[in-house]
């Protein structure tokens, strides 16, 4: 069954190793091009994600670093990926094909400019959250002991999103940050969270969050990080479908998917190691739910809500 994952950090990595990595089969990476194709991955989303201690004048021209991985290690060097630059690509990725497409985790890059964020629409960033965990100009992140919402900037930087058609991802926000995306964001996504009633982890979506989620219209995509998926750090792929159960109890059978957060994670689900086995989880769900729910999770529910 074919998979749509909303979030890797292979371009961090093919960053940090300063191009001595091939993406088709380097061994470090968990989304390597052979081990999409193994677990049948059809599109990978590709994150920027920048270090916090990167000194702000720097920021935009690391996110630009990682954005020229993205085109000329993983696009350029593998004819079988194909850029995904507008959401209808989506409909055209042949058999054969693995589609990938680029999203922002945290604004930093930007600083108080949307002119570079407008820069980074162009060059194919479809997915934007505002913050990791840290806080920075648009707003306060999971990690920050402050909690703050969305600031002036923030908001603007979502109408933006908006106006673009670009996802607004609320994963690695503040729980106030939370609420004022829900109020201002036209295409909500949660890339990569769980249920805290599961794992009460500052990651994870509360359910009054996950239901206004879904009450929005918005999805939620499960992550397979153990730290957020079982308290004690060690999780089981049946660990992980509890919380797809979970949000699927709070109304959001249609509303979930996947977002792996490979590459950017150091712990594993046993059997989940990297993309070549995402077709256990599959396998697994497929044991608790009618087919047709399975590839909602797998890629069908973000089809059915991706922009239009």
């Amino acid at each position: 069954m074919h998979v749509i994952d909303l979030h890797c950090d292979a371009l961090w990595k093919l960053a940090e190793n300063k191009g001595k990595l091939t993406y088709r089969n380097s061994k470090v990476l968990d989304t390597n091009l052979e081990r999409l194709q193994q677990g049948k991955v059809k599109v990978q989303a590709f994150a920027i994600f920048l270090e916090p201690d990167i000194k702000s004048d720097q920021k935009f021209q690391a996110a630009l670093e990682q954005i020229d991985y993205f085109y000329e290690e993983v696009l350029a060097k593998n004819p079988e990926m194909k850029h995904i630059k507008k959401w209808s690509d989506f409909d055209n990725l042949k058999d054969g094909e693995v589609g990938a497409f680029l999203t922002l985790e945290g604004v930093d890059a930007i600083g108080n400019d949307l002119s570079k964020l407008r820069t980074l629409f162009q060059l194919g960033v479809m997915s934007v959250g505002l913050t990791w965990n840290n806080a920075n100009l648009a707003a306060d992140g999971a990690g920050e002991p402050r909690g703050g919402g969305l600031t002036s900037f923030g908001k603007e930087v979502v109408r933006l999103n908006n106006e673009n058609q670009v996802l607004t991802d609320v994963s690695h926000l503040s729980e106030r940050g939370f609420w004022d995306v829900m109020e201002l964001a036209d295409f909500p996504i949660a890339s990569h969270s769980n249920a805290k009633a599961l794992c009460d982890h500052n990651r994870n979506l509360s359910d009054e969050q996950a239901k206004a989620m879904f009450e929005k219209g918005g999805h939620i995509h499960v992550v397979y990080n153990p730290p957020f998926i079982k308290e004690n750090g060690k999780a089981s792929i049946d660990d992980l479908v509890k919380h797809i159960e979970h949000f699927c109890e709070l109304g959001g059978v249609n509303k979930i998917g996947l977002g792996s957060d490979f590459d950017g994670i150091d712990a594993k689900v046993k059997n989940l190691e990297n993309a070549a086995m995402t077709q256990n989880l599959i396998l697994r769900l497929l044991k608790y739910y009618k087919e047709d729910e399975v590839k909602g999770f797998a890629y069908q529910n973000f089809l059915n809500y991706r922009p239009k």
